[in-house]
């Protein structure tokens, strides 16, 4: 403050403020006043730019303009820091969350070894599941049409297929990885794969329960793995700090290419999905690749805090730096102009990839501790029917009142050490 009031010249109340507080020309001397004279100043700026920040946010999140814009322009919502619903029940830290491809079901797995259902319309719990005998690493709804499946794997080293058409009753064990699963996704059709401590990763056909195939490769545990939307390459990462592309639909299931660039355990990995590519290839420098084109683009998220982008050709595009602790979920946008990420800073972050990945919004304190998981609610496709879903009705409601060609689904779901599970809807 002194010396401010010396660089403004106001030498009058400079010498008050000297008496008042007793620092005499020895004790503050012109040397130290040159030194902290524009402190006070770059201070009232930094927390004006903060305010203005936030205020900007809030107006944009509340004006009825902007809201009625975002409601008809999905591509362009982003969550907002009040979620729609707290949701609790798990006595442990939830680790995956998981969003039903038709009805308004949502799956969570925790530390307390059961996985629960809930309506994430209606913020209520329908059902809870037990099978495992450890804690319950991950999950996702998948399989052919007509049969959806909730896939869930663990670290008492199994893989189970449970059917929600049959309330949820357990149909299948997979069973072969000698350490902790986890990760486990649906690649297409009756294919599934999974990631374990085992450093492998293993393709399943889920009709016979049969492993197909064991992805050798990575010298440590693969902690995530991520199907292109056409089923032909997977991405995974982990303990290596490596990121693999595998072109599956060879029968060698050859590595395509291996990025290598952090500088701490790889957490999370994410596949863009062609809607992104224009903003992505401007960053590459290249002309748009077709939308047909799979697995051109990729992100991985790592404990050394930051998240890198990468191109096919194993190039990091840019390096998206701001959490303050390790990042474990990233997600892209279905719109394709952002990456949504979760990290053990507690905030939730979105970068706009249109603007060479400037993070355009953080919510702080999303959970009250670390945030594990994140999914977005796929989108409602045309061929979404009732045979698509395993049943014609769910709780009593009619599926055709949920269809909506291509829709994005404005809603996203975000699980944490705190046993929350959030909903951010539009």
């Amino acid at each position: 403050m002194l010396a401010y009031l010396l660089a403004s010249g106001l030498h009058g109340t400079a010498s008050a403020f000297r008496q008042e507080t007793n620092l005499d020309e020895d004790t503050f001397d012109a040397a130290i006043a040159k030194k902290y004279e524009v402190l006070l100043e770059k201070k009232w700026i930094m927390e004006l730019e903060s305010r203005n920040a936030k205020l900007q946010s809030d107006l944009e999140n509340l004006t009825p303009v902007s809201l009625s814009q975002r409601a008809k322009d999905p591509s362009s919502w982003l969550p907002t820091a009040a979620p729609r619903y707290t949701l609790e029940s798990h006595r442990g830290a939830i680790n995956c969350v998981a969003f039903h491809p038709v009805f308004s079901s949502i799956a969570t797995g925790s530390d307390d070894y059961t996985i629960k259902i809930w309506d994430w319309e209606e913020g209520s719990l329908e059902r809870t599941i037990k099978g495992h005998t450890r804690a319950v690493a991950d999950l996702d709804y998948g399989g052919p049409k007509g049969s959806v499946l909730l896939a869930s794997c663990s670290a008492d080293l199994a893989i189970k297929l449970w059917d929600p058409a049959d309330e949820y009753k357990n149909v299948r064990t997979l069973v072969g990885h000698e350490h902790s699963v986890s990760a486990v996704r649906f690649i297409s059709g009756t294919s599934l794969v999974s990631a374990s401590r085992d450093q492998t990763l293993k393709i399943w056909d889920t009709s016979t329960g049969y492993c197909t195939g064991t992805l050798h490769g990575h010298v440590g545990w693969v902690r995530d793995v991520c199907p292109s939307v056409d089923g032909r390459f997977l991405l995974s990462t982990g303990d290596d700090m490596s990121a693999r592309l595998w072109d599956i639909s060879t029968p060698s299931h050859e590595i395509k290419t291996i990025m290598i660039g952090h500088e701490h355990f790889n957490e999370c990995c994410a596949i863009a999905p062609p809607t992104s590519y224009e903003h992505l290839a401007a960053l590459a420098g290249v002309k748009p690749p077709p939308a047909s084109s799979a697995a051109e683009f990729m992100a991985t998220g790592s404990r050394d805090k930051t998240i890198k982008i990468w191109d096919s050709r194993g190039t990091c595009l840019v390096t998206l730096a701001g959490h303050d602790n390790w990042v474990r979920s990233i997600i892209f946008h279905p719109g394709g102009r952002y990456l949504l990420s979760v990290s053990d800073d507690k905030t939730l972050r979105c970068w706009d990839l249109a603007q060479g990945g400037k993070c355009v919004r953080v919510l702080g304190e999303t959970h009250e501790r670390f945030v594990t998981s994140l999914r977005w609610a796929p989108r409602l496709s045309q061929s979404t029917s009732s045979s698509d879903s395993g049943a014609g009705l769910h709780n009593g409601t009619s599926l055709s009142r949920l269809e909506r060609p291509e829709q994005i689904r404005c809603v996203i779901a975000s699980g944490s050490v705190d046993t929350k599970l959030r909903i951010f809807a539009n």
